[in-house]
């Protein structure tokens, strides 16, 4: 038998149907809140959530009548919201995508003045992080998309292997799945722990999970035209299962090594001790997942010659450990 926490008044829901949205988030957070007034339903108790698609009012020609069902009103049709959700973008052109919404920034400013709580999933973040509202905050977003959050917004605390963060009435998710860790974080929030527990059973989610940083692949910076760092980024690809030092593998570069850091860093986001680092990593999971190489060939083949150091930067970057990488994905 589970017990429902009953809030006080249902919960008015705005989802945004962003220009470029993608179609299974918004099916998801839709699916795990009608569940969840299911819940209510069945027991002759008052549903918790009052769910609307809220849209641009340029955008009112698209939503004439009922979508899915749902409600739609232009955001200038709505009273104050307790809860508005903005699902991931399904571009990769993110900048461009933040630009075609927006329209819906003042709202968001105008509406978290209000007192409404604004949730994120994934690449809406974006979104989220241009009203300013997350300066000085932390977040999170797809694993893939954290170098380009992080260069967009540098006064935001990016947690990049966060499955889900909370910092005060402003919650983001990572990538795809970690949504419904998201709403699960909600649900137990507005109707309690039970009843969280039971949407996480219905939808088969493992509710203790809050890192995503072995989801991640390694993207390295090439849209630029530094010379230079283009030429560093070359030899350590080259040259990354020598076990020399990075100074040995930049050493033909004519540039200074303190000038090679500063340019690098400033192009790529990273140092090219990071991003030595992160080319090993990414090359040991290759091996772990489509060889049967023993553990000891692994850490050769990628570069490391101290198998404790190959663990602990494995583990830093990863989340998990060799061992537990190659039996989570390899496939047999």
């Amino acid at each position: 038998m589970f017990t429902k926490q009953i809030t006080n008044r249902m919960i008015q829901v705005g989802i945004l149907i962003t220009r470029q949205y993608r179609l299974l988030s918004v099916a998801a957070i839709l699916d795990v809140l009608e569940t969840v007034n299911t819940f209510y339903q069945q027991s002759a108790d008052p549903q918790p959530y009052h769910i609307s698609l809220l849209h641009l009012e340029s955008d009112s020609d698209k939503f004439s009548t009922p979508y899915w069902g749902y409600e739609t009103r232009s955001i200038h049709q709505t009273d104050a919201m307790q809860l508005i959700i903005i699902p991931a973008f399904k571009t990769e052109d993110i900048k461009q995508a933040v630009g075609d919404n927006y329209q819906y920034i003042p709202w968001l400013q105008q509406q978290f003045a209000a007192g409404a709580e604004i949730a994120t999933v994934c690449t809406g973040a974006f979104l989220l992080g241009a009203t300013g509202l997350l300066n000085g905050k932390s977040a999170t977003t797809h694993v893939d998309a954290c170098n380009a959050f992080a260069n967009a917004f540098p006064a935001i605390d990016l947690k990049a292997d966060k499955t889900v963060t909370c910092d005060g009435r402003l919650y983001t998710s990572g990538g795809a799945t970690s949504s419904f860790h998201l709403l699960l974080h909600l649900i137990h929030q507005h109707c309690g722990r039970d009843i969280a527990v039971r949407t996480a059973k219905i939808f088969a989610i493992d509710m203790d999970r809050e890192n995503q940083a072995y989801f991640s692949t390694f993207q390295p910076m090439r849209g630029h035209t530094d010379n230079i760092v283009a030429s560093t980024q070359q030899k350590i690809e080259a040259s990354y299962q020598d076990t020399g030092t990075i100074e040995e593998m930049i050493k033909d570069i004519p540039a200074s090594r303190r000038n090679i850091v500063r340019r690098f860093k400033q192009v790529t986001g990273i140092t090219p001790i990071e991003y030595l680092q992160h080319t090993r990593v990414e090359a040991a999971k290759k091996l772990l997942v489509q060889t049967a190489q023993q553990m000891t060939e692994v850490i050769m083949n990628s570069g490391y010659s101290d198998p404790k150091a190959f663990r602990k930067i494995f583990r830093k970057t990863v989340g998990m450990t060799p061992s537990e990488y190659r039996e989570k994905f390899c496939v047999r």
